[in-house]
């Protein structure tokens, strides 16, 4: 039987250090246990894949931990070995996806009288707790209010909204936030060196853009593509295993609105389309890129540009080509054309009118300044 284990699982962080992209949750956590200032209900809210039941286990296992050193656990006491093997007594994990019920919220009041076993609290983690009923929140709510000194709830949600205004004013709430592609990238780099596997850096960048924030659903794509080329993550092999399409496209198609070149557009179209991909897709894709240059072209926000080195060149060239306000009349007409998309009949004609139109833009300036000198 194979030894292989999934990178979302080999490199799960166990320390708030290896915690990447939630430094402000992970120092406030910190702080909280090295000034031992812990309230008895916490709730982590935030997308899937971005560290909430990471947290909570870490937390968990820090503050039963007895030797504690800078807020974090020794990873060497009792308390921490049986937790890193999966048998700890006093750290309890429940889903409430499959126990939502009153019976299962009764359960789970029942055991936390009992004292813990090893070291200080009784913790008890709750997953998804939105997909508790109504009924179960209301039986939760007295004994979330008022615990026994030894326990401590962690609740994780991805939807917030759902959670009744009486159990968020009981919590201490903290909102965990989309990672930074940079972040996702600079993680995948450490695995990819790690599991000695050949990668180039815009291939990463590109898993990453497309997990879209979640460093779990990073690392799946990951394995996936490193399976697919056989240990050699290139940029090439990622875009034909995600169906993603080349930037190169997209260069090539502003250059052409650029310079006006219509039917070299429409034969860029009919490449994409016969390569499997969908208007809408050439839609947003030329819509992000046409984004990607318009910051790019200003010191002021070239931070916002979320690509990798070689590709933020490229964008820098194109910026300094493409004048703003031909970025800007593009992007209304894309934006209009995404908006009518889906009630067009003729999918493919509607998406060749846009680019008629981008095609005429800069014919249209033109016009519009030599209307303004005769006017003046």
């Amino acid at each position: 039987m194979s030894d292989f284990i999934v990178s979302a699982r080999k490199y799960r962080p166990d320390t708030f250090k290896s915690v990447v992209g939630q430094a402000s949750i992970t120092s406030t956590l910190i702080n909280s246990i090295t000034s031992q200032k812990l309230a008895h209900a916490y709730l982590f809210c935030g997308p899937r894949g971005v560290g909430k039941t990471t947290c909570a286990r870490i937390f968990a296992k820090t503050i039963n931990c007895t030797h504690i050193v800078n807020g974090e656990a020794c990873n060497e006491c009792e308390s921490c070995v049986s937790f890193n093997k999966g048998s700890s007594m006093n750290i309890h994990e429940m889903d409430a996806a499959s126990n939502n019920s009153v019976e299962d919220i009764r359960l789970l009041i029942d055991q936390v009288r009992i004292l813990p076993q090893m070291g200080q609290y009784s913790v008890y983690i709750i997953d998804e707790v939105h997909m508790l009923s109504s009924q179960a929140f209301n039986a939760f709510l007295k004994t979330l209010e008022e615990p026994p000194a030894h326990a401590i709830f962690i609740m994780a949600t991805t939807e917030k909204h759902k959670i009744l205004p009486t159990i968020l004013s009981r919590c201490q709430i903290f909102d965990f936030n989309r990672i930074k592609l940079a972040d996702i990238a600079g993680h995948l780099k450490f695995v990819a060196e790690s599991e000695q596997i050949g990668f180039e850096d815009e291939a990463l960048h590109v898993i990453a853009n497309k997990a879209d924030g979640g460093m779990r659903d990073a690392l799946s794509i990951f394995d996936q593509i490193a399976s697919f080329s056989n240990g050699n993550v290139t940029y090439n092999s990622v875009i034909e295993n995600l169906n993603v399409l080349d930037d190169d496209y997209f260069f090539r198609l502003s250059e052409a609105f650029f310079e006006a070149n219509l039917p070299e557009s429409l034969n860029i179209l009919e490449q994409i389309i016969s390569g499997g991909f969908e208007g809408n897709q050439v839609l947003s894709g030329l819509a992000q890129h046409l984004r990607n240059i318009l910051v790019s072209s200003d010191k002021q926000t070239i931070e916002l540009l979320e690509v990798s080195d070689a590709a933020k060149q490229k964008y820098l060239l194109s910026g300094q080509k493409i004048p703003i306000q031909f970025l800007f009349d593009a992007l209304n007409i894309i934006n209009e054309s995404e908006l009518n998309y889906k009630t067009s009949q003729n999918k493919r004609l509607h998406v060749e009118l846009c680019f008629i139109k981008l095609a005429q833009i800069k014919a249209e300036q033109e016009k519009f300044e030599l209307l303004k000198k005769k006017l003046s």
